[in-house]
């Protein structure tokens, strides 16, 4: 098989630019040496030519050195002064961590023991109701808050609660059922 060649517009438009390109740099290289030649030529009468460049003192390139070493040595010092502190931060924030976890330990045993003198007590409670007479407790249920009524007859064996709940006014009696019912109704389920 064979190509044809095609033409096309964008590559002849490079080569040109490309020509261009080449001419430009060359006319450039000319005009460096022309300037070249017109320095080489001697000034005339009354101008006098640039003194040549004087070579750096090399007291002066010491002492520039001495200056930057001294910075360095000053920038070295204060990163050295703070990696002393900040390693002094760290001590002293690892020694807080400590004590940190330390004081939530013993606020998770006080708690615990809080808890469970709590729930010992709601027991005793619980066994001293059970103890009375179901009137009885029905009489003091009804004076109590309907939340807390509900709270203890959640606890108590339901035939005694069964009687207290006989024992109360139906209107009390519905509080303390719809506050029992309600109590876990928002909890989610499987």
């Amino acid at each position: 098989m064979s190509r044809k060649a095609t033409y096309r517009p964008a590559t002849s438009w490079l080569l040109v630019l490309l020509a261009l390109l080449f001419l430009g740099a060359g006319m450039s290289r000319l005009g460096l040496g022309v300037v070249e030649v017109i320095a080489a030529e001697p000034e005339p009468d009354g101008i006098a030519a640039a003194p040549p460049p004087l070579a750096p003192d090399p007291g002066d390139l010491l002492a520039a050195l001495r200056a930057r070493e001294a910075r360095i040595e000053q920038t070295e010092a204060e990163l050295q002064a703070r990696s002393e502190a900040l390693r002094a931060a760290e001590a002293e924030l690892e020694r807080q961590i400590e004590t940190l976890i330390a004081t939530e330990t013993r606020l998770a045993a006080t708690l615990r023991l809080t808890e469970s003198a709590a729930e010992d007590d709601l027991q005793r409670l619980t066994t001293v109701f059970e103890h009375m007479k179901p009137a009885q407790a029905a009489e003091l249920f009804s004076q109590m808050d309907t939340e807390f009524a509900a709270g203890f007859m959640a606890r108590l064996r339901p035939d005694f609660a069964g009687e207290v709940m006989a024992g109360l006014e139906p209107v009390i009696a519905y509080a303390i059922s719809a506050v029992l019912a309600g109590r876990h109704a928002r909890t989610p389920r499987n």
